[in-house]
């Protein structure tokens, strides 16, 4: 199989509200900080961050050697549970936050009829709403087909965003094409990766026991905090074990 080096990846804060966003952002930086280590580049394509400094949705690019094969057991629904900074009881909370891996494709690898995008553009906004571009250079496409929308704002030109919404679209109906030839596709998998309910869990972040536990493959790793400051090569490995 062909390496693949580039890889869009996605997340979105799942049940428990604020939470569940402080997760999401949890996660981000435990992606971003393990692409510095792996010498990666992690690039932002475009978020919906939250008051308290969490993102509702996150996409971002990764390219680097290897990077989908090492991340794409990240791909499903991640579960927290533990006592929230804004918790004023003490109580345990368990909150979910989405992950989507999908490969970036070369454009010859799928076909995109022009006539199937509704293409906008607007401003765009910088960290707590700030307008930070008069210009109007954030780009929105909807696929009208499927349904899927994407978007990128973090690029200076309109042009360019452009590029990299289209790559965002390609890889969505890539993994939508894969997976009907795989027969899998599900209502839930063509909204990306399930509704983000508690139960649609692949991974439990348990922080009162220090514990992580990946339900795929049955195996427990401690230090939390250690593997969301970027060190998931314990997990990373674990999943390449299996595999052989």
């Amino acid at each position: 199989m062909e390496t693949i080096n580039k890889i869009v990846i996605e997340i979105r804060a799942g049940a428990g509200g604020d939470e569940a966003a402080i997760f999401a952002g949890d996660l981000v930086n435990m992606y971003q900080k393990y692409s510095q280590k792996k010498g990666w580049k992690f690039t932002v394509l475009d978020f919906n961050k939250t008051s308290l400094g969490g993102y509702k949705t996150f996409i971002g690019k990764i390219e680097g050697q290897g990077v989908y094969d090492e991340l794409k057991q990240e791909s499903g629904v991640h579960r927290v549970q533990r006592i929230p900074k804004t918790e004023k009881s003490g109580r345990i909370h368990t909150s979910t936050a989405s992950v989507a891996i999908l490969p970036i494709v070369e454009p010859k690898e799928i076909q995109i009829n022009e006539n199937d995008l509704e293409i906008t553009f607007s401003r765009a906004g910088g960290p707590g709403g700030q307008n930070v571009n008069k210009v109007e250079t954030a780009v929105r496409i909807l696929h009208k087909p499927t349904g899927i929308v994407v978007s990128s704002r973090e690029e200076r030109s309109q042009h360019a965003n452009r590029e990299r919404a289209l790559e965002i679209l390609r890889a969505k109906l890539y993994e939508i094409q894969r997976e009907e030839q795989e027969g899998k596709l599900t209502a839930e998998r063509r909204a990306q990766i399930g509704s983000g309910e508690r139960s649609e869990k692949i991974r439990t972040y348990n922080f009162p026991e220090d514990r992580i536990t990946d339900h795929r493959i049955g195996k427990k790793f401690h230090n939390i905090e250690k593997i969301l400051d970027g060190d998931l090569e314990p997990i990373i490995e674990a999943f390449k074990n299996q595999r052989k």
